[in-house]
């Protein structure tokens, strides 16, 4: 068994952090290879090491005095260090990156250091080997992350070792200079080395026990997700429900290697496993609900509309020609809906109503904003007759209006279109008919 464990930010905040993670490693021989990400907040009013790396860099860009602020960062990461009782000096590296910053080598490496020192830090108080992750993570000339060619030196590096901590978040392009994921991205990390080693699990520690059926801002103490396949995360990451960085998913999901969310603060909790697919009955119905706001909705309608033929290529090119993707698009005999991201189509929106009359000559066009998306997700659904009507129904009791319902083909989702006002309600009506309430 091999496992490889990536620790957030919050996981790492400070050394009575890392000391939960050193006995989480210890607990278990098969936790070999560690990812670890920069020093989180350690408290609510707190900055982020990496906040505090684009900080320290922005004013040595400016040409202004930098060296006190990269002192804090000094001592944030010595308080560390002396509370672990580990005889590490980093004076060496923070020298070379203040003369780095004197040098403006770039906002990508500054933002780099935090994890390249936490795994300095990391690698000396497990006793493992410490690999930079510029020398595996590979990037081209113009920064676009290499899979194929990161793999065979992730591969070729780890091969007969046997411990190592690879620092999260970053890695290098040909000629040497760090490149970054996007912010979260160690997640990416961890997922890259359990594929280049064929790992038979992929353990990713954060601050909560895995995923949630719904938004605890919205329901209060929701159940948890045991087991959830990849397509349902999917599916719920696009409505912004995720404690993982979406790119994350793929290089394991290729492997068939499992991701398990797992809480640092609670490591007796068995989290969420993450897998292709799963012979498990779902607790529920559903596996989980997540929503956005902040969209609107053009209804166009032309009697015989499904008569002409290219009529939605047609509409679809005005949308873009202006650059506007479209979100969903239920559609009936003589209407169809397009929802957009209303912020983006408030910018074009003349256009597109003038683009649209000029291209289909519509009885009628009509607008609405201020609209939400939820979806409704799970596997089980599948197997349940009746979801829909259900879901009519609790909403109908909970007095919230409708406006749009779209079921996938996969029948592993149900997205329904609500006023924001009613985004809440409409949660809370879903997640008790199917939750709270046993058939």
């Amino acid at each position: 068994m091999i496992k490889v464990v990536k620790f957030g930010g919050s996981s790492l905040a400070d050394a009575a952090q890392f000391k939960k993670v050193g006995q989480i490693i210890r607990e278990d021989k098969s936790r070999r290879y560690v990812i670890p990400s920069a020093p989180g907040k350690r408290f609510s009013d707190d900055v982020k090491v990496t906040d505090m790396l684009y900080q320290c860099y922005g004013a040595a860009v400016r040409e202004k005095k930098f060296t006190e602020l990269l002192k804090k960062i000094e001592l944030r990461y010595q308080e560390i260090i002396e509370e672990l009782g580990l005889t590490l000096n980093l004076e060496k590296e923070f020298e070379i990156i203040r003369q780095d910053f004197g040098k403006k080598a770039g906002r990508e490496y500054a933002a780099s250091r935090g994890e390249y020192l936490n795994g300095i830090i990391m690698a000396n108080y497990l006793g493992y080997t410490f690999i930079d992750a510029a020398e595996v993570i590979a990037f081209d000339e113009e920064g676009v992350f290499l899979s194929e060619k990161t793999n065979e030196l992730l591969a070729a590096r780890l091969d007969g070792v046997e411990q190592a901590v690879i620092p999260g978040f970053y890695g290098a392009k040909p000629d040497g200079s760090i490149q970054t994921f996007s912010r979260g991205g160690s997640d990416i990390t961890g997922s890259l080395v359990a594929k280049a080693i064929q790992a038979d699990v992929y353990e990713n520690w954060t601050d909560v026990s895995g995923f949630l059926i719904a938004d605890p801002r919205i329901i209060k103490n929701p159940k948890g997700i045991e087991a959830i396949t990849y397509k349902e995360l999917r599916e719920l990451a696009y409505m912004g429900a995720s404690v993982l960085h979406e790119d994350a998913i793929f290089p394991v999901r290729k492997e068939g290697i499992p991701i398990n969310i797992r809480n640092t603060n609670k490591p007796e909790d068995k989290g969420t496993l993450i897998v292709e697919g799963t012979c498990r009955k779902p607790k529920y119905t559903i596996t989980g609900i997540a929503g956005k706001k902040g969209f609107a909705s053009i209804t166009i309608e032309k009697a015989m509309m499904n008569a002409e033929i290219g009529f939605g290529r047609k509409v679809l090119g005005v949308f873009e020609d202006q650059g506007i993707s479209f979100e969903h698009m239920p559609s009936g005999i003589d209407t169809m809906t397009i929802f957009v991201q209303q912020d983006e189509f408030e910018e074009h929106e003349q256009q597109v109503i003038s683009g649209i009359h000029r291209a289909v000559q519509p009885d009628d066009i009509e607008l609405e904003s201020d609209l939400a998306l939820i979806a409704v997700v799970g596997r089980g659904m599948k197997q349940t007759r009746g979801t829909a009507g259900r879901i009519f129904s609790a909403l109908a009791h909970a007095h919230v209006n409708v406006k749009m319902i779209d079921q996938g083909s996969s029948e592993l989702n149900i997205i329904i279109g609500v006023r924001e006002h009613d985004f809440d309600n409409a949660i809370k009506a879903i997640y008790d008919i199917f939750v709270n309430t046993v058939l």
